[in-house]
């Protein structure tokens, strides 16, 4: 059965870093496109970035275009988001989607002082 696992959210100062972590099973995750979305407190699930299979082309939602890195290793079945530049809108819990199959479970983002 296929499964998402998110990790590596947390709190963190504006301007800060974090890793976030989506660990795949159950599946042939090389030939999945995976998206990173997040959602906060009284709005809509909105896309952050997404990569394709390969990792060669990946897309960015304006809001973190030049903060968030996303990338995969398809050998671990792993997908990542680097966010750096930290801001307080940027608070959400974080979803990873393998398109068209399996959203993970969250993990909660806190950008504050």
């Amino acid at each position: 059965q296929a499964e998402l696992v998110e990790s590596g959210g947390g709190l963190v100062q504006p301007g800060g870093s974090l890793r976030l972590s989506c660990a795949a099973s159950g599946f042939t995750f090389s030939a999945y496109t995976m998206t990173w979305y997040r959602q906060a407190p009284g709005k809509g699930r909105e896309l952050v970035a997404t990569i394709f299979t390969t990792g060669g082309r990946t897309i960015y939602a304006g809001s973190v275009k030049g903060r968030f890195t996303i990338s995969r290793d398809n050998a671990k079945n792993m997908v990542y988001l680097q966010m750096n530049s930290l801001k307080p809108e940027d608070t959400a819990v974080y979803y990873c989607y393998a398109y068209n199959l399996r959203w993970g479970q969250g993990t909660q983002v806190t950008v504050s002082s």
